[in-house]
């Protein structure tokens, strides 16, 4: 039984799975506040699924790219349940998770994952048909990444000049992050750990010497 949630993106996303098969999935109503949904949603799927949290074998969490509070919500919300339940935590990149629902929809070939990652920038990965990663995580500013594709997720649609070919999902699902946790341990692929992926450019800059004073 595994636990999957996801707090990279506006909306928190919460699932419990049996394997490959998905038993409850709830998504925040409302937007930012990860902090304060996450608990309750994970408190609610589990009950929707009539699982007790000491019949989890494992966690499954979004490691990002994300902004750095949502990200932190989860990944410290992951490492303690995992900790004090004593099962392994899983680490997937959010924007996988994005592909791999595009792709079992049919995304047509190629194609390319963007989110919003603030700053009027994006955060972005492109994919075969098959929803295997080619190249990335990155971050760039839209104007930088034009494309006459598909483009899946947030960006897209916040960034419509850029990317005028949007498809779904918008948003990543949690059941489809359990989903890929899943058929990777069922081959003895390996995941990720649950750190954050942080791709932002530094904010800080390196301060200039003092001019001399004359």
């Amino acid at each position: 039984m595994l636990l999957a949630f996801d707090t990279a993106t506006p909306r928190v996303t919460v699932a419990v799975a049996d394997g490959a098969t998905v038993l409850a999935e709830r998504r925040s109503e409302q937007t930012m506040r990860h902090g304060e949904q996450l608990a309750p949603l994970i408190e609610a799927v589990l009950g929707d699924a009539g699982v007790d949290r000491t019949a989890l074998a494992g966690i499954a969490v979004g490691v990002g790219p994300g902004p750095f509070t949502g990200l932190r919500v989860g990944l410290v919300t992951a490492r303690t349940l995992g900790l004090v339940l004593g099962i392994p935590v899983h680490g997937v990149c959010t924007l996988d998770v994005l592909a791999a629902e595009a792709a079992e929809a049919g995304a047509g070939g190629e194609f390319v994952v963007a989110t919003d990652a603030r700053r009027k920038e994006v955060y972005h990965a492109s994919y075969d048909a098959q929803g295997r990663r080619l190249d990335g995580p990155h971050v760039a500013r839209p104007a930088e990444l034009t494309t006459d594709g598909p483009v899946v997720g947030q960006g897209a649609e916040l960034y419509p000049e850029a990317f005028p070919h949007s498809r779904p999902p918008v948003l990543p699902s949690a059941g489809w992050l359990a989903r890929l946790v899943a058929g990777a341990l069922a081959a003895g692929e390996p995941l990720l750990p649950p750190e954050p992926l942080y791709l932002r450019r530094p904010d800080a800059a390196e301060p200039h010497r003092p001019k001399p004073v004359s």
